[in-house]
């Protein structure tokens, strides 16, 4: 007769530590809603909100929808990730995550392209903000790869370029970052295990990679050190975005 798992330390281990991963896992899958307008994204919220924790909205849906589409999202209990990618002078850049940050996002991104006085800025704006949301600089594209490095006079790999790129970003007191799948391991390395590193263009295995340059798999991104990956496509364009996510999840627990 088999021993019910209750009485079983081992099965009940081995149980709970696959249900530990699989919760950590949704913890870590920032869904992006990259959608047209604010009905579309309520939709799509409802077909996989079992799923994750987090939502990122984008520039896509925050032109078209305005702040007020974060509202839905923050009533649900839902994170959310405000991918705007600020670059602009630094008065500019630190007056707009000031206001960014009012909304009660929980994480932004500014690029770092925009140089060390801009990221500096960025920073300085969060001083003395309650609670505030985590500041990440976005290195390279995902969709850059070396012909778009060269055609914009960067005559070196993306890899250097993320490096240069978040060494700036951490002597302006920056601790978080966004950074392609190929790079998350160096970048990690160099940012300590208390860094985030969020990681766009996860691509599982035989989907199509789109405009999306320097790719991985959930697996792949998650072993490489990868704090939160951000899955568009895969799921929102999914015949069952639900089933999708679900299959993520399954290879992000597997992975940690």
């Amino acid at each position: 007769m088999p021993i019910p798992e209750r009485l079983n330390p081992t099965l009940r281990s081995a149980s709970t530590l696959a249900v530990d991963r699989l919760e950590d896992a949704r913890n870590r899958l920032i869904v992006a809603l990259d959608v047209p307008d604010a009905a579309s994204a309520a939709a799509l919220v409802r077909q996989v909100e079992g799923s994750c924790r987090w939502f990122k909205v984008g520039l896509e849906l925050f032109v078209a929808a305005g702040p007020a589409v974060l509202e839905p999202l923050l009533a649900g209990g839902y994170s959310v990730f405000l991918d705007l990618k600020f670059h602009d002078i630094p008065n500019t850049v630190a007056s707009a995550v000031r206001s960014a940050a009012a909304l009660g996002v929980r994480m932004m991104t500014v690029h770092a392209a925009g140089g060390p006085a801009m990221l500096a800025a960025a920073r300085e704006a969060l001083e003395g903000v309650n609670n505030p949301p985590e500041l990440l600089a976005v290195t390279v594209l995902t969709s850059m790869g070396q012909l778009q490095m060269d055609a914009i006079g960067l005559n070196r790999p993306p890899s250097q370029q993320v490096e240069l790129l978040a060494r700036m970003g951490m002597e302006a007191g920056i601790k978080g970052f966004v950074c392609s799948a190929k790079e998350v391991a160096a970048l990690r390395s160099l940012t300590g295990p208390e860094s985030i590193l969020v990681i766009p263009g996860i691509r599982p295995a035989g989907a199509e990679s789109g405009d999306q340059m320097r790719t991985a798999t959930p697996g792949e991104a998650i072993r490489q050190g990868a704090s939160y990956l951000v899955v568009g496509r895969p799921i929102t364009q999914a015949a069952d975005p639900a089933e999708a996510a679900e299959a993520i999840l399954k290879e992000m627990a597997e992975a940690l």
